[in-house]
């Protein structure tokens, strides 16, 4: 036998060995109810997301979560009505075909240790965390086994984790926890605290636009010059994928706050009420369809 005939005999080997090889993690997936489906993302939603009319968000989140076989669980712990809240997206992702829809009643710090709270979230594709207060929700769940065991299968690409509002402000290490709006950046105008560290590269602001944020994001990175802001519009949601690509889709739009190459700021030795100066701040919108590259910190157009 030639070498060439050798060679090409062991190449089949390998196809057919690495075809079964799939096939067998396929099984294991199966049996271990997971699915090979899911389309791992993190979708950072800006709040007032449409619940009743085309749901193009909530669809999205589910489609990524594996669509017909979508396992999903709803964290209200941040609204002060969590039954209420939890009911009402379990009723719309269940209509929305998802096949199984689980509310997790978060009252306290869950004493899960780290096997307990692995088996709870390889329960489910997808988790949904929804509005409220950002803090309420950190401090329930913030650095606990459950936590880091998400932020875990994220880094795998095994789970699709979402947040609306309180969710989507809580996604980074910093976190703006609250503050004002419709002033020139200053100290005061932001209150900062500690996130889930779900997405550390950046810091989040919802209901960006609606309610007149950008003053107190710029104030947020003055602060944080080595993170990303990102502010979200209601009914709009930045999707961070495994490629270092933001995805926007929805009504609105996404505010990049870029600090990378800012030559001046007085935020070190500014007094707390008197407005900041910042050179050379980069700031990027984008619509529906745009992307950003985390990385390379530059805006892609539609058309690429």
């Amino acid at each position: 036998m030639s070498q060439s005939v050798r060679l090409i005999d062991r190449l089949k080997q390998f196809v057919d060995q690495s075809a079964n090889m799939l096939n067998l993690d396929e099984d294991v997936a199966t049996d271990r109810g997971m699915t090979q489906i899911i389309k791992s993302a993190v979708m950072v939603i800006g709040g007032g997301e449409d619940k009743v009319q085309d749901r193009k968000i909530l669809k999205a989140f589910i489609e990524n979560s594996g669509g017909s076989q979508a396992r999903i669980a709803i964290i209200p712990c941040a609204s002060r009505e969590p039954d209420i809240i939890g009911r009402i997206y379990h009723d719309i992702f269940t209509d929305l075909g998802a096949k199984d829809v689980e509310v997790l009643d978060i009252r306290e710090r869950p004493h899960y240790d780290y096997p307990d709270a692995e088996k709870l979230v390889d329960r489910f594709t997808g988790i949904f965390m929804t509005g409220g207060d950002q803090l309420r929700l950190c401090g329930l769940i913030a650095d606990t086994p459950f936590a880091i065991m998400i932020a875990k299968r994220i880094a795998e690409q095994r789970l699709v984790l979402a947040g609306t509002s309180a969710g989507a402000a809580a996604m980074g290490y910093h976190m703006i926890s609250g503050g004002s709006s419709g002033e020139s950046p200053h100290k005061e105008l932001v209150n900062m605290s500690t996130g889930l560290n779900i997405l550390p590269e950046i810091i989040v602001d919802q209901h960006f636009h609606n309610r007149n944020r950008m003053a107190r994001l710029m104030t947020a990175i003055a602060a944080h010059p080595d993170r990303i802001g990102i502010g979200i519009d209601e009914d709009t949601v930045a999707i961070f994928e495994p490629n270092n690509i933001m995805r926007v889709m929805g009504r609105g739009t996404v505010t990049v706050v870029d600090p990378g190459e800012v030559s001046y700021s007085n935020q070190l030795w500014v007094s707390g009420s008197a407005p900041l100066t910042i050179h050379n701040l980069r700031v990027h919108i984008l619509a529906t369809g745009c992307k950003y590259h985390l990385l390379k910190r530059i805006p892609i157009s539609p058309s690429v």
